[in-house]
């Protein structure tokens, strides 16, 4: 309760004492509202360029420069990817024709687009390594999808305040808006983490990110409590000055949860940053820019797309997304792992099994 409380209230109340009405944020809609928001801005480009660049770089240098090993024994490639192939492939083609009718069946092809990413993503592991998320979790794996609809739905709630992306197509019911959109964010978690437990059965990336940089945290209690009042209220800015703060939508609910994890005395799933392994931050980013590539690009020919209208650095589009905009996927895939993590679903922990079938992660 009090988690809920500390990532819903302060949007609202910093509406609420800006003046605004709140009813327009309580709305169990995806927004399909265009907001004017203040135009494109060469400095503010460059100093998010700089900042972003900052941030990513030694760890795609660390990546870059590490040496592979070649490539390991491959197992056979599951009956279920194939399908997945299909699945994805029937999908995408029927997502993308040009149909002259009034029928808005395009609109559901999004869900089975994306189940097929999933089985193929894993087949892909099973493929590599001899194990993958949804075999070796199969029951709480199945557990994801009702959690990633809540998940999302929480990011168009903030979305509400900073209008960000909007969505298009013909008019349909509220109820069938609902059923439709919860659906499509159940796939999210799913794609992500998946995503992120295939990416670790290479090598280099075991190897880039296991021994890595090692720090200490002096006081961590002291440090969570500063950044859950900044984040706090970093989240009430949100909701006062949307056009100034929407880049926090992907990194104050982050911070809030590990903060209120570590004020509880709890590890959370970055504790290993201290000892140097950093697969944990860097997987799930990567991971997330991987899935948000091919979010961007099936939705680019979708014929009911979503659109973007970012304050300040809406230039250089790679399909609908402006080019800083996939910065987000970052710490998007950190908040997928952290709420797996808060679930039991521990991706970075190997059960018990044969040598031919191990975790990736551990």
């Amino acid at each position: 309760m009090l988690t809920a409380a500390l990532l819903i209230l302060p949007p609202l109340a910093g509406a609420f004492l800006s003046g605004k009405p709140l009813s327009q944020y309580l709305s169990l809609q995806p927004s399909t509202l265009y907001v004017e928001h203040p135009p494109f801005s060469w400095p503010v480009f460059i100093l998010l360029t700089l900042l972003i660049l900052a941030c990513i770089l030694p760890f795609l240098y660390r990546l870059v420069r590490m040496q592979d090993k070649p490539a390991p024994q491959l197992f056979s490639f599951p009956w279920w990817g194939w399908l997945g192939i299909a699945l994805l492939a029937l999908s995408w083609s029927l997502a993308w024709v040009k149909i002259d009718t009034q029928s808005d069946w395009q609109r559901y092809t999004f869900t089975p687009l994306w189940l097929g990413y999933i089985l193929l993503i894993n087949a892909l592991g099973i493929r590599r390594n001899g194990s993958c998320l949804m075999r070796e979790q199969p029951g709480k794996f199945l557990l994801l999808f009702p959690a990633s609809t809540l998940f999302w739905w929480f990011f168009e709630y903030l979305n509400h305040f900073v209008h960000n992306w909007y969505y298009l197509g013909p008019p349909v019911s509220p109820l069938t808006r609902i059923l439709t959109a919860s659906l499509s964010f159940s796939t999210v978690l799913p794609a992500v983490l998946s995503t992120a437990y295939w990416m670790a059965t290479f090598h280099r990336m075991r190897r880039a990110y296991t021994h890595y940089w090692a720090f200490k945290i002096p006081y961590p209690r002291v440090l969570a409590a500063i950044g859950l009042t900044i984040s706090t209220l970093s989240l009430f800015a949100l909701g006062a000055w949307p056009d100034s703060f929407y880049p926090l939508v992907w990194v104050s609910p982050l911070i809030v949860l590990l903060s209120l994890q570590v004020l509880a005395g709890k590890r959370t799933v970055f504790s290993s940053l201290q000892k140097g392994d950093w697969r944990p931050f860097c997987l799930p980013a990567l991971a997330s820019l991987q899935c948000g590539f091919f979010w961007e690009l099936w939705n680019y020919g979708g014929t009911s797309p979503w659109k973007y209208n970012i304050p300040f650095v809406d230039r250089f589009h790679l399909f609908e997304m402006p080019l800083l905009g996939y910065a987000g996927y970052f710490p998007f895939g950190l908040e997928c792992i952290l709420v797996a993590s808060l679930l039991g679903i521990n991706v970075l922990t190997a059960p018990a099994s044969s040598p031919k079938k191990h975790n990736p992660l551990q």
